[in-house]
């Protein structure tokens, strides 16, 4: 049986070598592909033919972007309105992307810390632009609590400066880390529904297999949640760069 991190293997699709450079098309660059691919067809195909009565393209293009609307204007207010469309984006690429990893022999890039810690970086370096253009240098009071005593900033200063460097790290490593987990307890429960049916005339993997089913149920559940969950976190670190607070 094949090991359970096996199907987290990164396979070279199309060989292409630049130099030194390892350049080549993956099952991971396939699925980033699929999931940019179909998340552009849902919403192109969803408003090309608008109608009063949405139809069920229309319907789910509809329920993403009021959701991701509602998430910035509850978080970061009408300011939040430009940053829409990069919010929007990476909402639907990592939910696809989760998505499409519960689909069986499917391929999970956001199981990937190199992916997610991409992603993470992005935001990153993005509101830390954003909050000097705003501010200019005033955007380093961020990192000084209000009404704090001048001793007591010696140490919460660099807590600050720590705390906020770590956000790419904490970002990426909640997303992967669930990805990689939730997939790894399917595969390996799913040995035992194989080996105990083998063993037991299929009894034994009753058992095994309804637990499959439940995991496979909370486990598109989080794949939700994770996408969600980097969405608002992604507007709250923009309402920190906007707002100081």
């Amino acid at each position: 049986m094949a090991s359970p991190l096996e199907q987290f293997k990164i396979k070279p699709l199309i060989d292409i070598q630049a130099g030194s450079l390892d350049l080549s098309y993956t099952n991971s660059s396939l699925f980033m592909t699929i999931a940019l691919v179909l998340g552009s067809g849902i919403l192109i195909l969803g408003m090309s033919r608008a109608a009063v009565i949405p139809g069920r393209m229309q319907s789910i293009a509809e329920l993403m972007y009021e959701f991701v609307g509602n998430l910035i204007r509850d978080t970061i207010g009408s300011e939040g309105r430009k940053y829409f469309p990069f919010i929007f984006s990476l909402f639907v690429f990592i939910l696809l992307g989760n998505m499409l990893g519960m689909i069986p022999y499917a391929f999970t890039f956001t199981s990937h810390i190199i992916v997610t810690l991409a992603l993470a970086m992005v935001v990153f370096v993005g509101v830390t632009i954003l909050g000097f253009a705003k501010h200019g240098l005033h955007f380093f009071k961020f990192f000084v609590p209000p009404g704090v005593p001048g001793p007591m900033l010696l140490l919460l200063v660099p807590i600050e400066v720590i705390s906020y460097l770590s956000r790419p790290i904490s970002l990426s490593v909640r997303l992967f880390a669930n990805m990689l987990a939730g997939h790894t307890l399917i595969k390996v429960i799913a040995g035992f529904v194989f080996g105990l049916g083998a063993v037991t005339f299929a009894v034994g993997g009753i058992l095994p297999l309804a637990l499959i089913t439940a995991l496979t149920a909370l486990e598109i559940l989080i794949a939700f949640l994770q996408a969600y969950v980097f969405a608002i976190l992604t507007c709250l670190y923009i309402n920190d760069a906007l707002h100081m607070h």
